[in-house]
């Protein structure tokens, strides 16, 4: 059965095109996803993210549990409300999700994974729990509001009235009452996620909405995150895929070398016999939009479009594509019979507004 948000009745008074994504019901926009896109980019726009999934680990072995669950380290967490991006994996390296955890306090963390995984997400959690001394919980009782954009912050916080956010650095989180706030997103711009019990959250949307915060739907929210060159998974990465061959090689932490995380000894087989591919971004010129499972035409072999648009921020068509390794500038990516050239470029292609190509 297809599950609503609870903002659901919101977005139809909103007029939003409702769509199923991942077992929920989301607007895929509210008419304009290019006027959507442009908010965010210029001012500031808010997302329901009610369908992500929240899950709580709390215990004396949160710490260890954690540390061998993720190929990231939280021992980097120095103080609570920090938060580290990583990768879950299995044995082979394989990502089964990426995630955000909070280190909430000692013997609590927070992590967020994305809702087409969530039933593999939990069971792989329970499973790697054995041995360790913590409790698992899904928090199905919050529901999540991203505002993102330029102007985004200070909308937020003159509606809580809460002078602790004009000082929350980036990738840090507060609790403010019942409410988990977080600077962070999903779409290159400055803005919170905040978290609030579902009987809270169509009051919060409709304030926001009062002070000229645009809805945006899942459209624009994949065109932002694009030219922001995040990965989304099930696209730019799955779990035929490493990491190390995502462009996600940063978010590993092979230091300390005594830490044993869950795919360490198939990453560092791959490290050491020569990563195969790589993530990169392209640039092509107007008129021919690269889309998923496109053609790479390189001179080390074939490689494939894993996202592609036509950037409303770039005025350009741009894409992720996974191809072989190798040091070059210049491919092709073959389009309904034709190869149209396109510029290797190391992505963000947009950050905080500002084209980088």
């Amino acid at each position: 059965m297809t599950q609503k948000t609870p903002l659901f009745d919101a977005h139809l008074a909103a007029g939003g095109k409702m769509v199923e994504f991942a077992g929920w019901q989301l607007p895929i926009s509210y008419g304009s996803q290019m006027e959507e896109h442009h908010a965010v980019r210029d001012s500031a726009g808010m997302f329901d993210v009610s369908h992500m999934t929240v899950v709580d680990v709390h215990g004396p072995g949160a710490r260890d549990y954690l540390r061998r669950l993720l190929a990231n380290d939280i021992a980097k967490l120095a103080e609570h409300g920090q938060a580290l991006y990583g990768c879950m994996l299995n044995q082979e390296g394989g990502v089964i999700d990426d995630l955000i955890t909070y280190w909430i306090e000692d013997e609590f963390y927070r992590t967020v994974v994305n809702a087409a995984t969530r039933a593999v997400d939990l069971a792989w959690m329970r499973e790697q729990a054995d041995g360790f001394d913590v409790r698992i919980e899904e928090r199905d009782d919050l529901a999540m509001i991203a505002v993102q954009g330029p102007k985004a912050r200070e909308r937020v916080i003159d509606i809580l009235r809460a002078p602790a956010l004009e000082a929350l650095k980036p990738f840090r989180a507060i609790s403010h009452g019942e409410w988990f706030i977080a600077r962070t997103g999903y779409t290159g711009e400055d803005g919170f996620e905040v978290l609030l019990p579902n009987d809270q959250a169509e009051g919060f949307w409709q304030a926001l909405f009062e002070r000229e915060v645009r809805p945006c739907g899942l459209g624009a929210r994949d065109s932002l995150r694009l030219e922001a060159g995040l990965n989304l998974y099930g696209q730019d990465m799955d779990t035929q895929t490493s990491p190390l061959v995502s462009n996600l090689g940063w978010t590993v932490a092979f230091e300390p070398d005594d830490r044993e995380f869950v795919g360490r000894a198939a990453l560092e087989a791959q490290k050491a016999a020569g990563v195969p591919q790589r993530l990169i971004g392209l640039v092509l010129a107007k008129g021919a939009i690269p889309r998923s499972g496109a053609v790479v035409h390189t001179p080390a072999g074939e490689g494939r479009v894993t996202s592609g648009i036509f950037g409303p921020t770039t005025e350009c068509p741009v894409a992720l594509a996974r191809i072989p390794a190798g040091d070059f500038d210049q491919v092709e990516v073959e389009l309904r019979g034709r190869r149209l050239a396109a510029r290797v470029v190391k992505p963000p292609f947009v950050r905080n507004g500002v084209v980088k190509i």
